[in-house]
Parts: C-alpha cells; structure tokens; sequence
C-alpha cells in the first residue's frame, strides 16, 4: 500500500507521539509499504528506510520551539500543513491517510474529497486537552466533542493508543477500533555504562527516585516536587532526580524546589537521549509518574514496567488502564497520598523489588515491540480488505 501519514508535530524528536510515529513508520516499512510522513517544519531528519520519505511543510514566520499540546503555534503550522497535504494526495495515488492527531480534520476532508480512506491515530481527546490548557474554551467543549465523534465515525479505522481512548471511539461510533499500546524502548541485552547514569556524575550513594519526561504542566511536576518536600521530611537520605524539560521549565522548577527548603535534594538532568534511559533506570530505586491531567498512558510507563523498578504512579486512569497494584505503587493525586506512597516504597526494599520483577514481566509479556508491529500488520490487513 502507500500511505500518507500525517504527523502534526516536530518530528523526529525524543518523546512520545513522535517516537510512536518513528515505530508506526518503521513497522509500515518492513511490510513493505510505501510511506510519506508530512510534518512540520522542525525536527530531527532521520533515516528509516528507502520506502519511507519525510516531507515538510513551509517553515511559517516567527514558529519555533514547538511544544507538546495544544497551542497557538500548532495552529499556525497546521494551516501550513493542510494545502500541503492536498497537493499530496492530488499529485499522487494513495491507498490511506494515517492522520495523526488533529489531522484527522485534514485526513477528513481530503479524503472524502478524493475517495481516500483515513486512519484516525487517536492518542488523545483533543476537546477534553484544549479545556485542560485553556479553561475559557469550556464552552465549546459540547460543539468540539461533536466534531471529534465526527472524524471518529466516518474514519475507515481508530487507533486510539489504550483502552480509555478505545471505549470513547466506540462509544461515539467508531467503525473499527485497532488499540496501539505503546512498548519498552529498553534494549533487550542491557550492559550498564556508569556514565550515561546518574548517580556518579551526582555523587548519589542514598535511595533515590527518578521521574523521566518533559515537564509540562499536565505531567504534575508541582505535585511530584510537593510531594517530595514532605516527604524527604521522614527520609531525609532520600533523593529525587528529573531528566528532560526544556530550560525555561528547569529554572521554573528550581526556583519551586528552593523555596520548598529541598534544593540539595533534587537534581535536574535536562535531556538526556534515549539511549541513555536504562541507564538512568539501572540507578534509580523508584520510578515516578505523577500526571494528573489526560486519560492516555504516558508513553514512559511502558519502559518502566521494563526496568524492573518499582512504580510510584498517580492513581487515575492515565495509569491504571496498564498499572494495576500487582506491578506499580498506585497513589491519591495529593501530596499526602504520595509522599505516603514514596515512603512506603523507600522503607521496603522487597516490595520494591517485587513489584519491579512483576512489572517486568508484564512488559515483556504485553508490550513489546514485535506485539506492536503484530497490531499495526492485523490493522493494515484490515484496511487492504477496503480495496477489494
């Protein structure tokens, strides 16, 4: 087949829906597949394989530093990215549109026009995200579900990326749900590299937990940081280590981290590669997801379960569509329940122990990348029976 895959978002870049989007690409091209990515202007070219090209809109004037979510920015590129893409489709023959995101709006109208099929990748509710960000938007939020169940309904095909996002597309009509967890990004023959960690570079020899990722708002990084003020208060031997955000966001945070009487205490890394992620796992002692906001799984938490760490996570769907208390630590989104929950893991080593042998297991067993490219190939042979 060849296939338009809409990705509205710096690509490539280390984080979520764009490594989800490297891993769709790749699995496409083993099948043989034909793919052009449409993306924005920013991004890291990559290499993936001689039947997939990257193709870019016009850089717009004045866009750059494009963050995750919901922004003004995205809007400006996605105007630029629609005439794009129907130049695409009118100057060659697709067999489907992937559309990413909100360009299932692009993939909606382009391919009615032209007779496509379209694939919503759903890795979020964008109404539900746009209220989150801009609380004045409440309003139309009844006006913006409408045009979501929409897309939802006339797509040849949903991939919502866990179980909450699947029972919202088929309660609003969807045609054929396809759910595409995400995997472990960990390497399967690990051999530890002290430099690539963190606890020599930080001379760190006391229990220390690890929290991996940007730091937006919606992540709950106030509430980890809050949580661990108190309770480094029954564990003062106790530290706390960030890796990723962008530079803004660490001086933000550092300034939260003095004036919660703990800067000593928690250390900002910055970003670190992937290729660096076991090994910040292999010096941790507890892994930390403290999102408060969203109903789709953090594209981390499955190379947590991989780590054979303990998991402290908020207790809210985000997470517990994947972690239950068999593998993971499960927390109150207040500071009290899990400034609890880290302590309980602090002063338990075999509980911590246990639950990161459990969750392991359940990485391998579920969410791997050959289980990943076995859903993307049962989703595609679904969407070949189309032109038949």
């Amino acid at each position: 087949m060849r296939i338009l895959l809409l990705a509205p978002h710096p690509f490539f870049q280390e984080r979520g829906t764009p490594i989800a989007v490297g891993m769709l690409a790749t699995a496409l091209a083993q099948r043989g597949d034909v793919v052009d990515i449409l993306t924005y202007h920013e991004g890291e070219d990559r290499a993936f394989a001689d039947n997939v090209t990257i193709h870019r809109i016009p850089p717009p004037r004045f866009v750059h530093g494009i963050r995750p979510g919901f922004s003004i920015k995205k809007l400006i590129c996605d105007a630029a990215m629609y005439p794009k893409a129907a130049a695409m489709v009118a100057s060659n023959t697709y067999d489907c549109i992937h559309a990413v995101e909100e360009s299932v709006f692009m993939a909606q109208a382009i391919g009615k026009r032209h007779a496509i099929p379209y694939i919503f990748d759903m890795d979020s509710s964008m109404p539900q995200q746009i209220v989150d960000k801009i609380s004045l938007a409440k309003p139309l939020l009844p006006l913006m579900r409408k045009i979501e169940a929409a897309a939802i309904h006339h797509a040849a095909a949903v991939v919502p990326m866990c179980d909450a996002l699947a029972d919202t597309a088929r309660s609003l009509g969807a045609r054929h749900v396809e759910v595409l967890h995400d995997v472990s990004l960990l390497p399967e023959n690990y051999q530890p590299n002290p430099k690539q960690g963190f606890r020599k570079a930080l001379n760190l020899n006391g229990p220390t937990l690890l929290y991996l990722g940007n730091l937006e708002s919606y992540q709950g990084i106030d509430l980890l940081l809050s949580s661990f003020a108190l309770a480094a208060n029954s564990a003062p031997e106790a530290h706390l280590v960030i890796a990723g955000g962008r530079i803004d966001d660490i001086q933000t945070y550092t300034t939260k981290a003095a004036t919660l009487g703990i800067p000593k205490k928690i250390h900002f890394l910055g970003p670190r590669p992937i290729s660096h992620m076991a090994d910040l796992f292999h010096d941790a002692d507890i892994l930390v997801s403290p999102r408060t906001q969203g109903n789709n799984t953090p594209m981390k938490i499955y190379s947590y379960l991989d780590a054979e760490r303990a998991i402290l996570a908020t207790n809210l769907p985000t997470h517990t569509q994947v972690l239950t208390p068999h593998v993971a630590a499960l927390a109150s989104p207040t500071k009290e329940a899990m400034a609890d929950g880290m302590l309980k893991l602090l002063q338990d080593d075999t509980l911590r122990a246990t639950l990161g042998q459990q969750a392991k297991q359940l990485a391998r067993e579920c969410y791997s990348i050959p289980a990943f490219q076995n859903t993307v190939n049962r989703l595609y042979t679904f969407m070949a029976t189309l032109g038949a």
